[in-house]
């Protein structure tokens, strides 16, 4: 069998939860979309249910997923509906929804729903990506309200720059935010995970924590209480063969690396069709056998090199880990110049182990 695989370590996620919850002091909605981040949202959803206020994913199909595998936590479609149809899904699921635009106002006030709706009515207040403009705001709350077919609305809205500490635009969309719900009855959701870990000034009932969850910091520098996440992905391999090159020659395609010294080479079972960047340079940090070394030459499809010169006693067999608990998939996403989001996704043919229950 090949070697790869994806340890998950759910001891670990249940703690980067309950962390969430202690910094923000408030009820955290799990962000499971996207598989999970590439964790596995069905087995995620599972180690976490007995203890989550519930669920966050990106779509319907993704909440049907859940609620099939018999997750009856409240589910948030934080992308909304797209269609007037799913509506009946949402009602029948008793699924939470998310509310951007007019459009999706209008489709309830038309709609026939067996109970009262639970909606997050969503305000841009600065990311311009979806949510409903500043003057629309108390108007489409009113509506929704007036509609008959909602039983509670939370006020939510997105920051665009909360990884960034020093930044004034938390603060003016903040302000953006608390003018436009001004006077209206209603629990908050503002705190995305950077904001939970980073801006404990931000008023929120509800907070969001998704990348945090699975270990991952989202900012580029140390910060204080991103040290205390857990990792919870170790993607592994094994080193499948070893070469010994004389100085001057060059390894793998593109002849990107060029040996300075007698280079003790060691191919390992994994490449960028398991999700492993194929962006990341010459210098990237792994750990052989828990020791740790570089990646050397450019990543292939099914394999990638490594610098087992000062390693002696390692060589075929010696564990790879690629990213966990000792390379921080933070520091592999950075010298790739990517983001722990986008490697965590990109995983694929990898077979995900789950350890802690």
């Amino acid at each position: 069998m090949r070697p790869a695989r994806a340890l998950i370590d759910l001891d670990a996620l249940r703690h980067n939860y309950q962390l969430a919850r202690e910094l923000s002091g408030a009820r955290a909605l799990a962000v499971v979309k996207a598989d999970a981040y590439g964790h596995g949202a069905v087995r995620c959803a599972q180690a976490l249910e007995s203890e989550a206020d519930g669920f966050a994913v990106a779509c319907i199909e993704e909440a049907l997923a859940l609620r099939e595998a018999g997750i009856r936590a409240p589910i948030l479609l934080l992308e909304g509906f797209f269609e007037a149809d799913e509506l009946a899904l949402i009602d029948q699921h008793e699924l939470w929804c998310v509310i951007h635009a007019q459009w999706q106002i209008e489709a309830i006030e038309q709609a026939q729903v067996g109970k009262p709706l639970t909606l997050w009515l969503k305000l841009d207040s600065g990311m311009h990506r979806v949510g409903l403009h500043p003057a629309e705001y108390q108007d489409a709350y009113r509506r929704l309200l007036a509609s008959g077919k909602v039983s509670k609305i939370v006020l939510m809205s997105h920051f665009a720059r909360a990884d960034e500490p020093e930044c004034e635009r938390t603060a003016e969309q903040l302000a953006v935010f608390q003018q436009a719900r001004e006077g209206l009855s209603a629990e908050v959701s503002l705190r995305n995970s950077p904001a939970v870990l980073g801006w404990p000034q931000v008023p929120s009932d509800w907070v969001r924590p998704g990348i945090m969850l699975y270990g991952a910091t989202p900012f580029e520098l140390a910060q204080e209480q991103a040290a205390r996440l857990r990792p919870v992905m170790t993607l592994e391999s094994k080193v499948i063969s070893v070469r010994e090159l004389p100085p001057g020659e060059p390894v793998g395609y593109g002849a990107r690396f060029v040996c300075e010294r007698p280079t003790r080479v060691g191919v390992v079972a994994m490449g960028y069709a398991d999700g492993y960047p194929r962006h990341a340079p010459s210098g990237t940090p792994v750990m052989v056998d828990g020791q740790p070394t570089r990646l050397i030459g450019r990543v292939s499809m099914d394999m990638l090199t490594v610098d087992l010169t000062d390693l002696p006693q390692a060589g075929l067999g010696s564990r790879v880990e690629l990213w966990g608990k000792q390379v921080l998939a933070s520091d592999v996403a950075m010298a790739a110049g990517s983001i722990p989001y986008q490697i965590f996704c990109n995983l694929r043919r990898v077979p995900l182990l789950y350890l802690g229950g």
